[in-house]
């Protein structure tokens, strides 16, 4: 059921179980209650835009036209990504994230599933694995020097995958 048919059908149960409607069909001079002339619409969350980028693809970057994203877009989108940091490096805009992983080997599976994702989505970030347990990425869109909304994309994407098994537990 999508997003649409969900507050069509609250609205309705809203609108058939509320007191004041039987009141209503009774006597139409009666005001109309505030939930039928203000229907429910939901409001988007952080959860929301993320589900919003995951639903998108990144396109490729050979246009001669794409120009690297401002600070003040990439503040903006920065918010629909959680836990991904805005590092900004020689005037070059970059989302950097890191991770503990259980041992060596698991940060390379950890990499293994990041690389799948990246060469499904046709966009790849730089990957660091620093001393045995210290995972990073580093994304930016390198044909134009800084971030585009597709850096955005995959990490919300990375941001859904399920990576829970290789991680350490937060203490």
């Amino acid at each position: 059921m999508n997003r649409g048919r969900i507050v069509d059908e609250m609205n309705r149960v809203l609108l058939f179980r509320h007191p004041l409607h039987a009141l209503r069909l009774s006597n139409p001079l009666l005001p109309i209650p505030f939930f039928q002339s203000h229907p429910y619409t939901p409001t988007p969350t952080r959860m929301d835009s993320e589900k919003m980028l995951n639903n998108k693809k990144c396109v490729p970057c050979n246009s001669k036209d794409l120009r690297p994203m401002t600070h003040d877009s990439a503040h903006a989108l920065i918010q629909q990504v959680a836990q991904w940091n805005l590092i900004n490096e020689g005037d070059m805009l970059k989302l950097r994230r890191s991770w503990k992983v259980k041992t060596f080997t698991k940060g390379l599976e950890f990499f293994r599933r990041i690389a799948d994702l990246a060469e499904a989505e046709g966009h790849h970030p730089d990957l660091h694995l620093v001393g045995w347990n210290n995972v990073t990425i580093e994304i930016w869109t390198h044909a134009v020097g800084g971030l585009t909304e597709n850096d955005f994309i995959l990490a919300a994407k990375i941001n859904e995958l399920n990576l829970h098994d290789l991680l350490r537990r937060s203490v």
